[in-house]
């Protein structure tokens, strides 16, 4: 006995867009099915308002991406421009520690003591560019060295948390997830004093 089979969970967020247009054009007409429920024309705008906000995401990390170039370019002549000032200090002050500390900068025989670093903030889960995959991201945590990210399926349920990997910038792509569920991410940062505790749960459906 056939048996509508639709697969959604499965389809990339493109592929329901058409698959939603093909099924409008096979039951436009169709005598066999003279009163579709929804409607078509319900079916049309959900299929019209699903493009037009995959649309808008694209767009925006599209920006994203652009504006991270060039904030990394700004941060590269930052640097440029930090490295030759603290050659010019040293190239007055010499060796005279108190001469470079007057000018706001330590001497290589300085350190800093360690301290923990903070949790990380604004976690945030996107839908990745291909199927069973999420991109997580959070604001920089000063000083750590790495970030350590778990997941949940009930984070309510004690012992729920399992390590999912670890990140050495303040993003990362998660794939090999299963489509359709619900998962929760937390990560934390370790720096030289020790590890962070857990920032805020971020939570998405797989696409």
């Amino acid at each position: 006995m056939g048996r509508v089979r639709l697969n959604l969970a499965k389809l990339s967020v493109t592929d329901k867009i058409a698959k939603g247009r093909h099924y409008i054009t096979k039951l436009t007409n169709n005598p066999s099915f003279a009163d579709p429920h929804p409607s078509l024309a319900e079916v049309n705008a959900a299929v019209n308002e699903l493009d037009a906000a995959f649309g808008q995401v694209q767009s925006v990390k599209s920006e994203i991406t652009t504006r991270v170039a060039r904030q990394e370019v700004a941060e590269k002549k930052l640097d440029g421009l930090l490295t030759r000032l603290g050659s010019y200090v040293e190239s007055v002050a010499g060796t005279d520690e108190a001469l470079i500390f007057s000018a706001g900068m330590e001497t290589r025989g300085t350190r800093s003591p360690a301290t923990t670093p903070t949790a990380p903030q604004g976690l945030s889960a996107a839908a990745g560019e291909h199927d069973g995959e999420i991109l997580l991201s959070w604001k920089s945590v000063p000083n750590a060295y790495s970030y350590i990210i778990e997941f949940s399926l009930d984070p309510a349920a004690p012992g729920s948390w399992s390590q999912l990997g670890v990140a050495t910038s303040a993003s990362k792509a998660i794939s090999n997830l299963t489509s359709g569920k619900r998962y929760w991410f937390r990560t934390k940062a370790v720096g030289a004093a020790g590890e962070s505790g857990w920032s805020e749960h971020a939570s998405k459906v797989v696409p």
